[in-house]
């Protein structure tokens, strides 16, 4: 979608099968990337370079932007599973069998997670796909129809990491996304950040890079605006991983407190807060008026 969106512009450009080997710098400032594509390395030089290339970022690596990580004590078998069968709107975890998952409704599938201690992916590949079949049947009956199908190639494995950069930006460069903040899978939130990054990136550095003068406090008040949710997110994601790593230590189910599930059934509509801001987000985005596609 968003290749497509930027076919439309006249001044857009995308490589596709093109790999970031390192970033070109002059006086003190980043200055473009050194890549390689299918007719071999190049250079490519920029007014601004922006690094969102995930949680494995080649650009945050390179630039020794001082990083923040907190811990995570386990890591994720991400799959889809097709199928129309509703799995309610409920993304805590579930638990048969010895194991923990996490199941996240979309249109048309399921994009589930397996939850595994950290480290643990070799051994229990070992114990066969049915072992994993019949664990997600134990944890969502109503998934067995569908999980019958899923085989090995389907099923990535997810090293969880919960980071952040201190600093975003150099001269010349900004991080923004997983780059800058990696995100745990819990909720499912990692790339609605990351795209209001984006957004939030373009409304505040558009006028600058058109001027023709972007500076370190341009790509500094970047940081400012998205580092508060940011932060509050992984703060979020980090009380969830307390809960996951009782379940995975045979621990007791995760339930609301009592008082929260009182206030809930007193006043349901509260529970529309924290959908809200697994959907929506701590702090939305909107496109500056000059982005806007108008009808013709």
């Amino acid at each position: 979608m968003l290749a497509d969106a930027g076919r439309a512009e006249p001044t857009f450009a995308l490589r596709m099968g093109t790999e970031f080997v390192g970033l070109l710098r002059s006086g003190g400032r980043v200055v473009g990337v050194r890549c390689r594509g299918r007719d071999g390395e190049e250079e490519l030089s920029a007014d601004l370079v922006v690094g969102c290339d995930g949680r494995d970022s080649g650009v945050r690596a390179d630039a020794l932007l001082p990083l923040v990580e907190l811990p995570v004590r386990f890591d994720a078998w991400w799959f889809r599973l097709p199928t129309e069968v509703s799995v309610g709107s409920s993304l805590l975890p579930r638990t048969g069998g010895g194991s923990v998952f996490v199941m996240i409704p979309r249109r048309g599938y399921v994009q589930a997670a397996r939850l595994i201690p950290k480290g643990s992916d070799a051994g229990l590949r070992a114990a066969g796909i049915d072992a994993l079949r019949d664990a997600i049947a134990t944890a969502a009956p109503e998934l067995a129809d569908a999980a019958a199908g899923l085989e090995w190639d389907q099923v990535k494995l997810l090293d969880v990491r919960v980071d952040r950069l201190r600093r975003w930006w150099a001269p010349g460069l900004l991080c923004i996304g997983d780059a800058a903040h990696a995100m745990s899978p819990a909720g499912g939130v990692g790339v609605n950040v990351a795209v209001q990054d984006g957004v939030a990136a373009a409304r505040l550095l558009a006028g600058p890079l058109l001027a023709g003068r972007i500076t370190d406090a341009d790509l500094e008040a970047v940081q400012r605006r998205r580092e508060f949710a940011a932060r509050v997110t992984q703060a979020a994601q980090q009380v969830v991983h307390r809960g996951i790593d009782a379940l995975l230590a045979g621990g007791y189910p995760l339930e609301l407190p009592p008082a929260v599930a009182a206030l809930l059934r007193r006043l349901p509509a509260l529970a529309a807060i924290p959908a809200y801001l697994v959907g929506v987000g701590v702090r939305p985005e909107h496109a500056p008026p000059f982005a806007r596609v108008t009808a013709p």
